[in-house]
C-alpha cells in the first residue's frame, strides 16, 4: 500500500460527519474514511475543528524489524521526547504488545523521554498493513479561546462550524481573499484570522459590526469589517460566506435573502451560504449553480438543523454577463 507523507485522526460528533467530510474534500480532495485520511497535503490539526492529530511519517515498512532498523539509521538524538501508539481501525495488536513496541522505539532515540512535558512527541502506528512511525502534531486547542469572545450571541454560528466553512470557502488557499457578507460579531472572521486566512467582513448593523470589530481586536487579529449593505461594497473576492440571519431579532425576507445573495454574486463567483431554512429555490433563482452541500444538526437539538451550499455562478450566467 503506499503511503503518502501525512496521516490524519478526525473527532467528530455523529451529527456533524456531514460537514465533516465536506470540508475534507475542500481541503485534501477527498473524504475521510473511518476518521482517517492519508495525504500528502500538510495541514495544521489546529486549523480544522475535525482534525485531531496529523502524523508526519518518517519511516514505514511492512516488517516491523525492519521499520526498528530504519529508525535506528536516522540517528535521532532528541531531549524530552515521547512516544505515543496510535491505535487505529483494524489494528488487533495487544495492550503489552504496543507498549513492548513503544520500548524498542525509545531504546532507538538518543535521549532523555519526558512523557508529561515533551519537546517533542513521536507515534507508532499499524495502518492497512504497515508499520508507520513519525512526528505527532495534536490540535492544541488554543482556538477554543474564542468562545470567551467579549461580544456574542446565543445564536451565533458555533466555531467549530465556523472553521468549517472557512475551509469549505478557502480551499485550503490562504493566498485566497474571502469576504463574509454577513459578519455579525465576528465569529467566522476570528476562525479565518486564527488560521491566516486572508478575510474581511460586513453588516448592515452598526452596532454589530463594531461588536465584530471589537472581537478581533481581542485577539488581537487585523481585518477590516465594514459597516454598509452589502451591494455598496464594489470589491472582488475569490469566495464569499453568507450565514443568513434567522432568529427574531433579525428576521429575513426572501427579498432580504434575495438581495444578499444576488449583491454578493456581484464581487465574487463562488459562495458558500448557510441557512436553518431551505433556500434552494432561492439559490436557483440567483442563477446560481450549487456544486456541493450538506447539513449539521445542533447537538441534542435534531430539529435545530443549518444547510450549507456551495455555490459557483453558472457557465452560462457568465458568457452571457462577458457578452
Amino acid at each position: 500500500m503506499q503511503i503518502n507523507k501525512y496521516i490524519y485522526s478526525f473527532s467528530y460528533e455523529n451529527p456533524e460527519s456531514e460537514l465533516c467530510k465536506l470540508e475534507s474534500r475542500y481541503i485534501f480532495n477527498k473524504e475521510e474514511k473511518n476518521r482517517l485520511l492519508v495525504s500528502d497535503i500538510k495541514v495544521e490539526p489546529s486549523n480544522s475543528a475535525f482534525i485531531k492529530s496529523r502524523l508526519d511519517i518518517i519511516s514505514l515498512s511492512e516488517d516491523y524489524a525492519t521499520l526498528i532498523n530504519k529508525i535506528k539509521k536516522e540517528n535521532i538524538c532528541i531531549e524530552r521526547f515521547k512516544v505515543e501508539y496510535l491505535v487505529f481501525d483494524r489494528d488487533t495488536t495487544e495492550y503489552k504488545e504496543r507498549l513492548n513496541k513503544l520500548k524498542d522505539i525509545g531504546w532507538s532515540i538518543e535521549g532523555i523521554p519526558d512523557y508529561y512535558n515533551p519537546i517533542k512527541t513521536y507515534a507508532l502506528c499499524y495502518y492497512e498493513g504497515v508499520w508507520c512511525f513519525g512526528v505527532l502534531i495534536k490540535d492544541n486547542f488554543t482556538w477554543h479561546l474564542h468562545k470567551q469572545k467579549p461580544c456574542s450571541y446565543s445564536n451565533s454560528i458555533s466555531i467549530s462550524i465556523a472553521k468549517a466553512i472557512v475551509n469549505i470557502a478557502a480551499e485550503a488557499n490562504k493566498e485566497k481573499k474571502l469576504l463574509d457578507a454577513c459578519c455579525g460579531v465576528g465569529t467566522i472572521m476570528l476562525e479565518a484570522c486564527f488560521s491566516g486566512n486572508n478575510i474581511e467582513g460586513c453588516d448592515i448593523n452598526e452596532k454589530i459590526a463594531k461588536n465584530a470589530r471589537e472581537n478581533l481586536s481581542h485577539f488581537n487579529y487585523t481585518a477590516n469589517v465594514y459597516h454598509c449593505d452589502i451591494k455598496d461594497i464594489s470589491k472582488k473576492y475569490d469566495a464569499a460566506i453568507i450565514d443568513l440571519p434567522y432568529n427574531l431579532f433579525s428576521n429575513a425576507t426572501d427579498t432580504d435573502i434575495m438581495h444578499i445573495i444576488d449583491a454578493t454574486a456581484e464581487i465574487t463567483d463562488r459562495l458558500v451560504i448557510v441557512s436553518t431554512s431551505d433556500i434552494t429555490n432561492l439559490i436557483f433563482n440567483s442563477g446560481l449553480r450549487i456544486s456541493d452541500y450538506c447539513t449539521v444538526s445542533k447537538s441534542g437539538k435534531r430539529n435545530f438543523t443549518r444547510k450549507i451550499w456551495v455555490c459557483e455562478k453558472n457557465v452560462s450566467v457568465l458568457v452571457e454577463d462577458a457578452i
